[in-house]
């Protein structure tokens, strides 16, 4: 069984099957925050998401991040790091991409167990 979540047109915010969350990719609310602020709010998209399948950041299983400019890729890791759990760090890539909405500085995409 698919369990899809806030289904759309073109994209479920959130899938599960098999005890495994895939979230869609999650960006900032606010386009006009550094890259600090975009983060912050990414990550806790990712938060509410996780938790309204049951399950949290410490069960993360590969994480994609999407840099607008690879410049901000310090900034990013900064609030990245306070906001892993230690020990629980899960695999990782970061790229440079043109996003979707150029105000955009940060998209994460994350896969979890429930």
């Amino acid at each position: 069984m698919i369990q899809r979540f806030d289904v759309g047109a073109r994209l479920s915010e959130m899938a599960i099957h098999n005890g495994t969350v895939y979230l869609a990719g999650q960006v900032p609310d606010s386009e006009d925050l550094d890259i600090a602020g975009q983060t912050r709010e990414t990550l806790a998209s990712i938060d509410a998401l996780l938790a309204r399948a049951g399950t949290d950041k410490s069960r993360i299983l590969m994480a994609q991040i999407f840099l607008a400019d690879m410049a901000d890729f310090a900034g990013m890791n900064a609030v990245w790091d306070a906001w892993v759990v230690p020990g629980h760090t899960p695999p990782r890539a970061t790229v440079q991409a043109p996003l979707a909405n150029p105000k955009f500085r940060v998209e994460i995409v994350v896969t979890a167990a429930v």
